[in-house]
């Protein structure tokens, strides 16, 4: 622990402006993710994770963050003669960003490195990569969530296979049996369903076998088609015979000819603005069966429970990244005669960020590692806490990155000034994607009655952590979630949401008692379940030092 307030890069300007946080390490800097990295056993990446922090706090990283975002993708459906060419047009910084991600593991590595921890490794990478430039961890992370799914082919595996585990971004758009690396998208939601896909209406028809699998012909839409210019898509379509499956749906057929997946135009999003994601048709588009015939929502579910992971890890880096800046800015700022950080109210506020930044770290990072066990408790953890953590963590950078903001005042809301309207445009898309809040309460729900001994098991486990901590408060808000599931279904689920962020916070407290300091899990126990705590940020850090919490938040 450190013993002043100042910051890596403290120093008054003579204007009081402060000055760009820049060339620093975003790793060694994170004693919170240092921690979750040696305790999920993860050492073995140390080097190399030093190595990630330092290229994410470059300045050089930085501007081609910025730039992938100013310059948005351009969608050019037609070359210059006619023909149909549906392709994405990026800035040069958008794949330097890519090859970044690539580089560092987010594409695949706990899918090429056998060692359990390895989830825990990966995790730190897109926590941080997410703090940097979150738009390019959407292709990037579904890459990787895509190679399980995969696996059910087994031909196409064995294509694909050394394409997915390259560390390259090979950005040509070329048919893949030419290609470096690949990546994988995915395309679900259809405008007439969205969540629903159920509802969906594209059919696919059988076309015979070949080297790749079963194949079929596609026809259709998707309303939201995530990064279309990847070089395949996980797709699901009806067949006659059963109900939706799942398909493989590359940019080019076998034959080298272009796949016909019309790029109808691209979304024009709130944020996420360096990643493209468009309407698409399919006439007649090519493609093989993954997984069983009619099986095709529980086989791209299984994508898309990585992916949720992925949302949890890439909100806490952006909660990290707000608290930050927004530190780096209060002690630099100063006003009525000292810094703003060192004003009584405002430590209490960035107290607070801090305690939320911790918790969302510890949270996101130890379901990362469970990811990489086989042990009962951490199964029904990840089953449960899967949804639960993308819901909660998601929506608590939405309102963060926000108050983190406000620290900037007047600054903070102009985007020459530096990267806070960037990150509060991010945030809400972690919570959109992969299952909005409703959904992903609805899913806890479901995730306990299919498998009641995993919330049995569960609340147990928190029960337990909290008695031995002899903390009263902890114990009755487990005693209240056990309550809670005694209630009749239709009940329940009006109260899912309520809930979720009882089950959030109490797994995010007993995490903070077995890792944080005693301070900080006492403060964050204090105040979370404060009654006066919520709709304002600040009103309670839960502690009588506050600065306290700020010297032990980021390290100099």
């Amino acid at each position: 622990m450190t013993t002043t307030l100042a910051s890596p890069q403290v120093g008054v300007h003579p204007d009081n402006q402060v000055p760009e946080l820049k060339d620093y390490n975003l790793y060694s800097s994170d004693p919170v993710l240092r921690r979750a990295v040696a305790r999920g056993g993860a050492q073995w990446r140390e080097a190399e994770l030093l190595r990630q922090g330092a290229e994410y706090g470059a300045e050089a990283t930085l501007r081609a963050a910025e730039d992938a975002n100013r310059y948005a993708p351009e969608l050019v459906a037609f070359a210059p003669l006619g023909q149909r060419i549906d392709q994405i047009k990026f800035h040069p910084a958008w794949h330097q960003i890519m090859a970044i991600a690539r580089r560092n593991g987010i594409a695949n590595l706990p899918f090429t490195d056998a060692r359990p921890s390895a989830w825990t490794a990966y995790g730190a990478s897109l926590f941080m990569h997410s703090q940097i430039e979150a738009g390019s961890a959407c292709p990037t992370t579904m890459t990787k969530a895509c190679i399980p799914v995969l696996r059910r082919n087994a031909p196409l595996y064995a294509l694909t296979a050394p394409l997915l585990a390259s560390l390259e971004h090979d950005a040509r758009d070329i048919p893949l049996v030419h290609k470096r690396s690949i990546a994988v998208g995915m395309g679900m939601t259809e405008k007439q369903g969205g969540s629903d896909v159920r509802t969906n209406t594209t059919r696919a028809v059988p076309a015979g076998s070949g080297p790749w699998g079963d194949e079929y012909l596609l026809t259709g839409h998707k309303w939201f088609f995530s990064a279309p210019m990847c070089d395949g898509h996980l797709v699901l379509a009806r067949t006659d015979a059963h109900g939706p499956s799942c398909f493989f749906v590359p940019r080019w057929r076998p034959d080298g000819s272009k796949n016909p997946i019309h790029l109808l135009r691209l979304k024009d999003k709130v944020g996420n603005r360096s990643n493209s994601g468009c309407e698409v048709e399919f006439h007649e588009a090519w493609g093989v069966r993954v997984g069983d015939e009619g099986r095709g929502i529980p086989t791209i579910i299984e994508m898309a429970t990585y992916t949720r992971l992925d949302c949890a890890l890439s909100s806490a880096g952006l909660l990290r990244q707000a608290l930050v800046q927004a530190l780096h800015y209060a002690r630099n700022r100063h006003a009525f005669g000292r810094a703003l950080a060192e004003q009584p109210m405002m430590t209490e506020l960035l107290a607070d960020l801090a305690l939320e930044s911790e918790a969302a770290t510890l949270l996101a990072m130890d379901l990362a590692g469970r990811f990489g066990s086989a042990d009962a408790l951490d199964g029904a953890w990840r089953r449960i806490m899967t949804p639960a953590a993308k819901f909660w963590v998601c929506k608590r950078a939405v309102a963060l990155t926000g108050e983190a903001m406000e620290v900037w005042g007047g600054n903070g809301y102009v985007e020459t000034s530096g990267p806070m309207g960037r990150l509060f445009r991010e945030a809400p898309v972690n919570s959109i994607w992969e299952g909005s809040g409703n959904v992903m309460c609805l899913d806890v729900l479901r995730a306990i009655a299919r498998q009641p001994e995993d919330a049995q098991r569960l609340l147990e486990h928190l029960h337990d952590v909290a008695a031995a901590a002899a903390a009263p408060q902890l114990v009755a808000q487990v005693c209240q979630l056990r309550a809670a599931l005694a209630q009749p279904p239709a009940e329940l689920e009006r109260q899912a949401r309520r809930f979720t962020q009882r089950l959030a916070l109490s797994a995010q407290a007993c995490l903070m008692l077995q890792h944080a300091s005693a301070e900080a899990a006492g403060a964050f126990i204090s105040s979370r379940f404060d009654p006066d705590w919520g709709p304002v940020t600040g009103i309670s850090s839960g502690t009588g030092d506050p600065a306290a919490l700020l010297r032990a938040a980021w390290a100099g």
